[in-house]
């Protein structure tokens, strides 16, 4: 999506208490997942990384280079996570790492049981509609942005491990239940932004692609209901389910990436691409433009065209 949300950074090392100063490890241990965070205080070149279990890595300082899966290279950044199955390597650089700009991440390792307990759970509580469509991670979709829901999860994952709670152990447990929730539902989003993703057994395909052809207009939940064949009641509620937001929150998004496509042209008016998004009241329209973006749309315009 848009809007990346970042993680509440850990107090980096004392420098006397550093082992190394490439890939520092710090490890706190509990039943069923291990956190580990890294940090990194000098420039190095494909430091490989590897875990037993499946791994949910996020950036939180700094910027790395990730090379996986014999996929092209790409910037791992802070509002940024990317999940690797068990015993795959990652290589990784660390072009602008120093004491005076370190690298920090986490890598929470997560007990096999617990996700596949999980899953089997979702699928006989919750089964999804269509066929073949159960829920599950999706290994081809290991990188994405951090949105609201999934960065809260991991922040109490990281308070729980880090903490020293006498139930941190069954707290936990239950936090990494609502992890695995969160990323198959960012994944499931993150699909749905791919215009060549489409799943015909899934009510809510007609909907997204709706809601992506009519982006400049206003767009009603029961537009949207009646393109599923569903009730109101029952599309909103699966429509948050499955991807974890409400309709209108996924509208807009959308509006906001629209918008955005719109500001790389620097002739266009800030009202005008307000209207051309389907936004009546352009003050309204600023407001949501910067709470997604963190800047106004004529800065991101100004910052867009500069470069």
């Amino acid at each position: 999506m848009s809007l990346k949300t970042l993680l509440q950074k850990p107090a980096l090392t004392e420098e006397k208490s550093l082992k190394t100063l490439v890939e520092n490890r710090t490890i706190f241990s509990l039943n069923h997942c291990e956190l580990n965070i890294f940090e990194t205080y000098e420039k190095s070149d494909l430091v490989p990384l590897k875990f037993n279990d499946l791994v949910v890595t996020s950036m939180l300082r700094g910027k790395k280079i990730m090379h996986l899966f014999d996929e092209p290279q790409f910037e791992y950044l802070p509002g940024e996570t990317v999940i690797v199955p068990s015993n795959v390597e990652m290589k990784i650089d660390f072009p602008e790492a120093s004491k005076e700009n370190p690298t920090q991440c986490i890598a929470l390792a997560i007990d096999n049981k617990i996700i596949n307990d999980t899953l089997d759970f979702l699928n006989e509580k919750y089964p999804k509609i269509g066929l073949d469509n159960p829920w599950r991670l999706d290994h081809e979709n290991y990188f994405f942005y951090n949105n609201v829901e999934l960065a809260g999860t991991i922040n109490k994952l990281i308070k729980e491990c880090m903490g020293n709670s006498l139930t941190k152990d069954a707290i936990a447990d239950l936090t990494l239940q609502e992890l695995i929730i969160r990323i198959i539902q960012t994944q499931t989003t993150k699909r749905f932004e791919n215009e060549k993703y489409i799943d015909i057994s899934s009510p809510i395909t007609p909907a997204i692609e709706y809601i992506k052809k009519n982006i400049q207009g206003t767009i009603s939940l029961k537009d949207l209901s009646d393109k599923a064949c569903m009730s109101t009641t029952s599309f909103y509620r699966y429509f948050k389910r499955e991807l974890g937001m409400s309709p209108i929150e996924y509208i807009l998004n959308e509006k906001i990436k629209y918008a955005k496509k719109l500001l790389s042209n620097p002739h266009l008016q800030v009202n005008e691409v307000s209207y051309a998004s389907g936004f009546e009241d352009c003050n309204y329209f600023i407001r949501l433009f910067k709470k997604y973006e963190g800047v106004t749309p004529k800065q991101y315009q100004l910052m867009n065209y500069g470069n």
